[in-house]
């Protein structure tokens, strides 16, 4: 018989999120402490005992105005190796939102590839899987690590919450560049499921060089008549976005949505997003929506929660092991 148990912690603050999480499965968390020095260092330790213990950490990686992205990886490592050090049989990380998941390739000369460098940083301290919702690349997310990964989607949940809205409605999905398509399809597919009816795809044209987005406005698709779902994997400040939605009303779409799994939203996206181009804003908790003002947030933003689909990855993982939870 395996006596190993499960132990879930989140880290301060995806703390909120960590415990839908955990009440999803049906335990609670596990306690922790989380210490700040005045000279900028810091302590993170557990606070239960995790000696042949299973454990899974639910922490994003996004900044805030508290901590750093930096702040944050730093922390969560420095808890992994403490983990380890005190006999933990597996660390399983769950980061909604990983950071320098973006920069997956080489664009220019010497250029870093910091997906890599971050997946060694988590293979170092020894961490046995890393899952993670809705990275910019797949292919190259898996590629970068050597450890066992789990990639989630939630193309589901956001399908669902169109699901009442688009009845007897012509839609479309739009990729606002051709990076993008296959995200777009996959999209497509998953609300022609929903609403029974075949869904079409576009494609934005669209061209960035120096972080400046240029190209020309070109739509690959009809959308004149139609509700228009933009769909792309975050919005930061939103320029890639609204120009897309411009082009589909100017093109003569009815409405038009911008749907994003993380909103990582710079303060620039709080001007950007009020623009009457775009009609609704769809996000999950992936990450709070900490720089957006409240009237834009409850004119304009809808967040879809994507902790149940979480809780069904650990528990998962749990039955895989023949775990059994604390």
């Amino acid at each position: 018989m395996n006596t190993t148990k499960n132990l879930i912690f989140a880290l301060e603050p995806s703390k909120a999120f960590g415990s839908m999480v955990a009440e999803a499965i049906g335990g609670t968390l596990s306690v922790h402490e989380e210490r700040d020095f005045s000279e900028g260092e810091h302590k993170i330790r557990s606070l239960v005992d995790v000696r042949n213990k299973a454990i899974f950490i639910i922490y994003s990686l996004y900044g805030d105005p508290q901590l750093t992205v930096n702040d944050k990886l730093c922390r969560v490592l420095f808890f992994i190796g403490s983990l380890k050090d005190a006999g933990a049989a597996t660390v399983t990380v769950i980061a909604p939102y990983l950071c320098y998941s973006r920069k997956d390739k080489k664009t220019k000369s010497y250029d870093p590839i910091t997906t890599q460098y971050v997946a060694r940083l988590f293979e170092a301290l020894g961490t046995d899987r890393l899952v993670t919702l809705d990275v910019h690349n797949v292919q190259a997310f898996e590629n970068a690590f050597r450890i066992p990964t789990t990639h989630l989607e939630a193309k589901g949940f956001l399908a669902n919450y169109f699901t009442p809205l688009l009845k007897k409605t012509e839609t479309v999905v739009l990729s606002p560049d051709s990076g993008g398509i296959k995200r777009a399809m996959a999209f497509a597919k998953t609300l022609e499921k929903e609403q029974k009816t075949p869904i079409p795809v576009a494609v934005m044209h669209k061209t960035r060089s120096e972080g400046v987005v240029g190209g020309t406005a070109q739509i690959f698709g009809e959308v004149r008549a139609k509700t228009v779902i933009i769909i792309d994997d975050l919005i930061s400040t939103g320029t890639t976005l609204l120009r897309a939605a411009k082009a589909c009303k100017q093109a003569g779409a009815k409405k038009v949505y911008a749907v994003a799994t993380h909103g990582i939203f710079s303060v620039a996206a709080n001007e950007t997003l009020k623009d009457p181009a775009l009609d609704k804003i769809v996000i999950t908790n992936s990450i709070p929506p900490h720089r957006l003002s409240k009237e834009l947030m409850e004119k304009k933003v809808d967040i879809i929660n994507v902790a149940p689909l979480v809780a069904e990855a650990i528990r998962n993982l749990m039955e895989d092991n023949a775990f059994q939870i604390s």
